[in-house]
């Protein structure tokens, strides 16, 4: 039997049994990855194997269905936008109505995958946001795709999964695509180092305003980010490659939506996950950076444990999360599993949260994903009064910066990220967004220079590499 089976009962649902084809398993999904770009619409959601101590799973996609729901315009309202993850979620429930829960083993077996960035999330709290220079990359990418491969790093296994209605006659052509060798298209070039769109003396005076709200009592805590920009030609995907060998992360991905545009994200941060009814939101506050000397980085990991500010700008997220669980929860079951657990990556630690609860009968994945929307890691809170302040004060859109990546299996499991650590190429500009949480007590110059310190050793990386 296939390490990847599929169970032949799930009580009176029926079970559609999935095509299987095992494949050589390969330590770099970039291998299988360079394969699949000539298709449109390539997805990689990649759990950094084996660059870093990753997740276990690299899902792979292209070539979505042609039903996939057009995607309003950035400026669309709030209706729009429902409407939008609406069409997806009956999208989703008529085309797999006979999929029942899939083994463990795969986390996803076909279903909805790409990415929401965060301008859906300001119409869908009625937030504008007056970008003097509109972005042209898409404000979504979320496709309907009947296959994909699925790499699993603990048991080194492989293989092309697809529904079965996918002919033999597509599932050969991808076999043969999969089994030749592919070069990445590359070069990749940057012409000038990354600049930041807001100047020291604006973001001191943005900072200055969110305090003032804050001593008005309109807020507790907003987060300010601000944008890198660079041009470049070639491949972006070389780009990403390169990133992933120095600040590789467990919920990263790699994204083409349309021809001359990517997304490369390296984010540590799960959004929300549903595995059966149980859900899990995983909230990151409170960074610090990493050294190469093991005393002077032991010391940075302890000072972020022990500081009284982090812990309290964590705990504020903490209890937004679990309101925004509570509009798809069985009430009384939110409960906070772990608080102000360190994580270590590789260019930061992180102060990490962990907060279950159950999905109430009657609600869906999509349900879930929008009513929580954006996440309350990279806002604030109270949420939407945090989002107006970011969309009076940060000059940029953040286009896919604090969006998702998610995928919601054809078995309706979901697991989505938190957009942060990320990269939009465009066409020939590179842009990147560095933020951090603002409460009552931060300073100034340390929260600006955390805008780097999130970002930074990447982006110096590339400039090293490619200019």
């Amino acid at each position: 039997m296939s390490t990847f089976d599929t169970p032949r009962s799930q009580g009176p649902k029926l079970t559609v049994n999935l095509h299987i084809d095992e494949l050589p398993w390969q330590q770099d999904s970039a291998h299988y990855f360079t394969a699949l770009r000539a298709l449109p619409c390539p997805a990689w959601l990649d759990s950094a194997q084996p660059w870093a101590n990753g997740g276990r799973y690299d899902i792979l996609v292209a070539d979505p269905v042609d039903e996939t729901p057009r995607v309003p315009p950035a400026s669309a309202p709030g209706t729009a936008w429902n409407a939008y993850l609406q069409a997806l979620a009956e999208l989703h429930r008529e085309r797999y109505a006979g999929i029942a829960p899939a083994s463990q083993r795969l986390p996803f077996c076909g279903g909805l995958l790409g990415y929401l960035g965060y301008q859906p999330g300001n119409a869908l709290h009625g937030v504008a946001h007056h970008d003097a220079a509109q972005p042209t990359s898409p404000p979504a990418a979320i496709g309907c795709y009947d296959w994909c491969v699925v790499q699993d790093h603990l048991l080194q296994r492989s293989a092309l999964v697809a529904m079965p209605w996918v002919s033999g006659r597509v599932r050969e052509d991808l076999l043969a695509r999969l089994a030749a060798a592919h070069a990445a298209r590359g070069p990749f070039q940057l012409h000038g180092g990354f600049q930041p769109a807001m100047t020291r003396e604006a973001y001191y005076s943005a900072f200055a305003r969110i305090q003032a709200y804050i001593q008005a009592g309109d807020c507790y805590q907003v987060n300010l980010a601000q944008r890198f920009d660079a041009s470049y030609d070639g491949d972006p995907f070389i780009a990403y490659r390169a990133l992933r060998e120095i600040a590789a992360a467990p919920f990263s991905g790699y994204l083409e939506p349309e021809a001359g545009q990517a997304l490369l994200c390296l984010s540590p941060e799960r959004f929300i996950s549903l595995q059966g009814q149980q859900v899990e939101t995983r909230p990151i506050k409170g960074t610090r950076p990493r050294f190469a000397d093991p005393a002077r980085d032991l010391q940075s990991a302890t000072a972020l444990r022990e500081s009284p500010k982090d812990r309290a700008e964590n705990l504020m997220i903490v209890d937004l999360l679990r309101n925004d669980l509570g509009r798809s929860c069985v009430p009384g079951s939110i409960h906070v599993e772990q608080l102000f657990g360190l994580e270590s990556y590789p260019t930061v630690h992180h102060l990490v949260s962990t907060i279950r609860g159950e999905l109430a009968p009657g609600r869906g994945p999509l349900d879930l994903l929008r009513d929580s929307f954006p996440g309350g890691s990279i806002t604030g809170a109270p949420k939407r009064r945090a989002m107006q302040i970011i969309a009076e004060l940060e000059p940029c859109s953040r286009e896919a910066y604090c969006g998702s990546l998610l995928y919601i299996s054809a078995d309706r499991h979901m697991d989505s990220n938190i957009a942060i650590r990320s990269l939009v190429a465009n066409h020939g500009s590179l842009r990147c967004w560095g933020g951090g949480g603002i409460v009552a007590d931060s300073e100034a110059e340390q929260e600006y220079q955390e805008t780097y310190d999130k970002v930074g050793r990447f982006l110096s990386a590339l400039e090293q590499r490619f200019r």
